[in-house]
């Protein structure tokens, strides 16, 4: 059997914590090893601002946890790769993985895909997704502020969220289903205690309503029957539902390929092995009593230790010499079609003043590496409007891109000063950056805003596919995006504090560069309340297409790409 470029020891997918975990152990062990995510690494505990319960850690930030965790999987050689897996193939002794950006094999894969939010149901769930119903308060929680805010849940993460809301929220309503919060009683009275929480146990949602936002609500104590509807004081007021009911796990690729249980979570044996020799799972996605970061990075570590014994005995049977990946020459160089970008997000918060500057000097290191790959120059055009302070905060931007490449020309327009360079641009939000191509083509991306924040990331990403190489898409795909006719026009309302918004406008903008007709803009909506207020928006990340379709919640390039097929 021959061996290529795309051929792994060991394949983890999914890069939360139980998969980080996995990659840790796995690439320190020496095994050539490739985690692959289609999100934001870290997964679901990016959302979570402090955790208390790690073992050895007093107090951190879920996404600085994580990070460190990915920063420590890259040391010991670990590959990452930003991809959709598309599909499995399990049936052979080497494994097939297809994902959006090409076909990669290994001997052993660790399914470490996690979980997702529930929904409940009710009447009214689904049709205010995004205008009032929310399900990640680090991401929307801001956009109640003054406002009354109910929470549906019982378990840690609604105890949680609960007093996290109380700095936004003029008062919030905890409504549980079960006679107590099912959470640590430490969590649980926290909530209790809090002044500005009222809780309400025997209690659910029977539905709720409004117009273009949430007007009422209408929820029952199982208890004694009685019923109450909720309407805010105001007529023209609105409120908030935070959702936390648990999460599904996300294991429909899998169906099929794995034995699952009725729920959709993946059953293994003991040693965390599924039915299938050499496919491990860990994490939220298996059957477990409790799902917690330090139980996911157990399973990792249990997981890849297990498939160490596996992989080498297969190296055996299959008659392969398996050549151990040089410290020097770890995975992480070849396996990821695209530059190592996920250290930046986590330095890359907007700072809260222009004279802070946005570029430290790690990030600066960071940002040379990858300019220096660019293939063409790229050219960043910002159009100002000198009352906003956001202007300030671009000059600032574009003074510290400043010499970082000879490929990348900046360029500071007042508004009206050169309008046909604005009209080719389609301007519409102050202060707006634009970004031209190698031949001086507006290349549809636009940037409404400050991408600092979460958002640096998507800038940085934006800059490397219009300068090449770019990150790479599977024929198909590619085929499916040039075949979408325009105009088409995809606006994503962003808040800089949620970490599922990146993703979003980085693969809106990844299809805007494959077709002309096609323009992806980013526009922060703490920064843009008249356009916040006409689509209603209320949860990010919000994809607008042609000002006339709306849509919640993160999407994959290839979901998007199906939507602008549909219309």
């Amino acid at each position: 059997m021959k061996k290529n470029d795309n051929f792994y020891d060991m394949i983890i997918i999914g890069a939360g914590p139980a998969g980080l975990s996995a990659g840790i152990y796995a690439a320190r062990a020496k095994f050539k090893t490739l985690l692959i995510e289609k999100g934001e690494i870290g997964g679901q505990i990016n959302i979570s601002s402090v955790v208390v319960n790690y073992p050895g850690v007093i107090r951190a930030d879920g996404k600085k946890l994580t990070e460190d965790m990915r920063k420590q999987a890259v040391n010991f050689g670990a590959g990452f790769l930003n991809a959709i897996v598309l599909d499995v193939d399990f049936s052979g002794p080497v494994k097939k993985i297809k994902t959006s950006v090409g076909d990669y094999e290994a001997l052993g894969v660790i399914l470490a895909t996690g979980a997702n939010p529930r929904t409940l149901g009710f009447p009214g769930e689904e049709e205010f997704k995004g205008h009032g119903i929310a399900y990640c308060a680090t991401c929307d929680g801001e956009f109640f502020t003054g406002m009354d805010v109910f929470v549906v849940g019982g378990g840690y993460a609604a105890a949680e969220e609960s007093v996290f809301l109380t700095k936004y929220a003029k008062k919030v309503t905890v409504l549980v289903r079960e006679p107590e919060f099912t959470c640590a009683r430490g969590v649980a009275e926290q909530v209790l205690n809090h002044p500005k929480i009222d809780v309400k146990f025997h209690t659910e949602v029977l539905e709720t309503g409004g117009d273009s936002c949430l007007r009422w609500l209408k929820y029952q104590n199982n208890e004694t029957g009685e019923i109450t509807e909720y309407h805010p004081e105001g007529a023209d007021e609105t409120f908030g539902i935070f959702i936390f009911v648990g999460y599904a796990p996300a294991s429909a690729l899998f169906n099929g390929k794995v034995d699952l249980d009725r729920q959709g979570y993946i059953l293994t044996d003991q040693n965390l092995q599924t039915n299938v020799p050499g496919v491990f799972a860990a994490g939220d996605i298996c059957v477990k009593p409790l799902r917690q970061v330090v139980t996911a990075v157990s399973d990792g570590a249990l997981c890849a230790t297990n498939l160490e014994h596996y992989v080498e005995e297969m190296y055996r049977t299959l008659g392969l010499k398996r050549e151990t990946p040089d410290a020097d020459t770890s995975a992480h160089s070849a396996a990821a079609s695209e530059p190592e970008t996920s250290q930046l997000e986590q330095s890359a918060n907007a700072p809260s003043g222009p004279s802070e500057g946005f570029v430290d000097e790690e990030m600066r290191k960071s940002l040379m590496g990858i300019f220096a790959k660019f293939s063409r120059p790229v050219t960043l055009t910002a159009f100002l409007d000198e009352t906003g302070t956001l202007s300030l905060e671009i000059r600032q931007l574009f003074s510290d891109l400043k010499g970082l490449s000879d490929k990348l020309s900046l360029c500071l327009i007042n508004k009206g000063e050169k309008p046909a360079l604005e009209k080719q641009a389609a301007v519409a939000y102050y202060p707006c950056i634009a970004l031209f191509n190698h031949v001086g083509e507006f290349t549809g991306i636009k940037f409404h805003g400050v991408p600092g924040g979460h958002e640096f990331n998507s800038f940085i990403i934006a800059l490397y596919n219009t300068a090449g190489p770019g990150q790479p898409l599977d024929e198909p795909l590619l085929h499916r995006i040039r075949k979408v006719t325009g105009p088409v026009n995809i606006k994503i309302a962003v808040s800089l504090s949620c970490t599922f918004c990146p993703d979003v406008v980085m693969a809106c903008q990844r299809i805007a560069l494959e077709n002309p007709s096609i323009t992806a803009e980013m526009i922060d909506i703490n920064h843009f309340p008249d356009f916040k207020n006409r689509y209603s928006i209320m949860s990010v990340p919000c994809i607008i297409i042609n000002d006339n379709r709306t849509v919640f919640g993160s999407r994959s390039i290839e979901e998007i790409v199906k939507l602008l097929e549909e219309g």
